[in-house]
């Protein structure tokens, strides 16, 4: 008998947070302080140029995550290390969870995200660089 299950976006979500770490921009703030974590900003290029960036993060579009992170993969970057800290981070959560998510399923041990995402870094009142006035 075929599974007819279907899970929405939302609920996928869901589940991903509760098998990773979720930080809050405090807690990111403090890590990055510290220099021992690599930030990855997932969002896409015109997200970015819009809104601006959170000041050190590297770039790596969600849709290129899978292949960035394997290193049997041509497209795999060397930041991306199985053993680094890695915290991603997304609009609001919801990519950086399932990103965290796919990459421990790839082996990675020490990931977490920002729950909530730039919109929560920024409504801390964190460091910005970039984006385009709303003024």
């Amino acid at each position: 008998m075929a599974d007819t299950t279907h899970k929405t976006a939302a609920q996928l979500v869901t589940e991903a947070k509760q098998r990773v770490e979720n930080l809050t921009p405090d807690q990111v703030s403090a890590e990055l302080a510290r220099g021992d974590a690599l930030l990855v900003d997932l969002r896409e290029s015109n997200e970015r140029e819009q809104n601006g960036v959170i000041p050190g993060a590297v770039h790596a579009p969600r849709g290129m995550l899978e292949f960035y992170a394997d290193p049997s993969s041509p497209y795999h970057r060397e930041e991306f290390e199985p053993d680094r800290r890695i915290i991603f981070h997304c609009a609001s959560g919801g990519r950086s969870a399932l990103a965290a998510d796919t990459v421990q399923q790839m082996g990675y041990k020490n990931v977490a995200h920002l729950d909530g995402g730039f919109k929560a870094w920024k409504e801390s009142g964190r460091e910005v660089e970039g984006g385009q006035s709303n003024s």
